[in-house]
């Protein structure tokens, strides 16, 4: 009987993404106060809303006040950053999918950082069900075990990942196809706006940086037009060789960190970043980091190994 081969799905990568997501939601509750996250909203009532499906938060478990509501974030700041350190990711992964569906769901104000968290850590826990490892730092194995139990649990996680790929290219390809109708993204002056906005431009320090550039035609027109480009590489980066998509990640990685340094979006540029990662990298490759010491007069074996300390396999 054939039996098809596939990647094992427990790498570090993964374990990264799951690093980053899980840092963005905590840092969002971290630096953000009960008042802050939990406020009325005109025409809506006070959150944490607690009916329907939004009754499952965590935060409605609070009565209404914001001593037991900061109490409550505090602990999921806290759990967040253990899921952060890659511990055991089998009995994280579901506590990770559970706060980001009560922040999603119990906080007044949420961005497309907590609803692209939400959706990344439920698809984690496809991969995490039969994550064995003791932190997902650690090296996956050689081999799937060709026993049904097995292959289940990688089939399994890697049609996770496979899945999340999809929502990454989905989520690039509608960015793309909705901002094209406007005409400011057609002629480029789309940036002017947003770099001139006094609720999502730039800080004070970064605005003499960002001013000369909006402030010219060629300049704004190259800050409209380039995420585009970025943006469509990146929705089709499932159909690039793999040489051209090490070039589409660093562009879409630069990319969210100038959305982050300019509207301090950092939630947002943290999850998507995570999930570009698994996006643009092969299936199953790993990280390897080994700090490799050369002796004086090595051999010219030691002199690879030190070139190759930080390499990324494809396995």
């Amino acid at each position: 009987m054939n039996h098809y081969r596939f990647p094992a799905p427990w790498t570090n990568v993964y374990g990264l993404a799951r690093t980053l997501v899980a840092l963005g939601t905590a840092g969002t509750l971290a630096a953000s106060s009960a008042e802050t996250l939990f406020r009325p909203v005109a025409t809506v009532g006070d959150y944490p809303l607690c009916n329907s499906t939004t009754a499952a938060s965590l935060f409605c478990l609070a009565p209404d006040n914001y001593s037991h509501l900061t109490w409550l974030k505090w602990a999921c700041v806290a759990t967040l950053l253990v899921i952060a350190s890659g511990w055991r990711p089998r009995f994280t992964a579901l506590p990770h999918a559970y706060i980001n569906y009560s922040v999603f769901s119990g906080i007044a104000i949420v961005d497309g950082g907590d609803q692209i968290a939400l959706i990344l850590s439920v698809l984690f826990v496809l991969p995490a069900v039969g994550d064995r490892r003791r932190w997902h730092w650690e090296q996956p194995e050689e081999e799937i075990p060709q026993t049904p139990s097995a292959r289940a649990l990688a089939l399994i996680g890697t049609s996770g990942l496979i899945m999340l790929r999809l929502q990454m290219v989905v989520v690039y390809l509608q960015a793309v196809v909705a901002k094209l109708p406007h005409t400011e993204w057609q002629d480029g002056t789309a940036m002017w706006y947003w770099g001139s906005n006094l609720d999502f431009g730039p800080a004070p320090w970064l605005d003499t940086l960002v001013a000369p550039v909006i402030s010219s035609a060629l300049g704004v027109a190259m800050m409209t037009w380039l995420p585009l480009v970025i943006e469509a590489s990146l929705a089709l980066s499932l159909l690039l060789p793999q040489r051209l998509r090490w070039w589409t990640m660093g562009a879409g990685l630069v990319f969210h960190l100038c959305i982050a340094l300019m509207m301090g979006l950092w939630s947002f540029a943290l999850a998507m970043s995570g999930g570009i990662l698994l996006l643009c990298l092969p299936l199953g490759s790993t990280i390897h980091v080994r700090p490799t010491l050369a002796s004086p007069g090595g051999s010219s074996g030691d002199q690879q190994d030190l070139a190759e300390q930080k390499t990324l396999t494809n396995r």
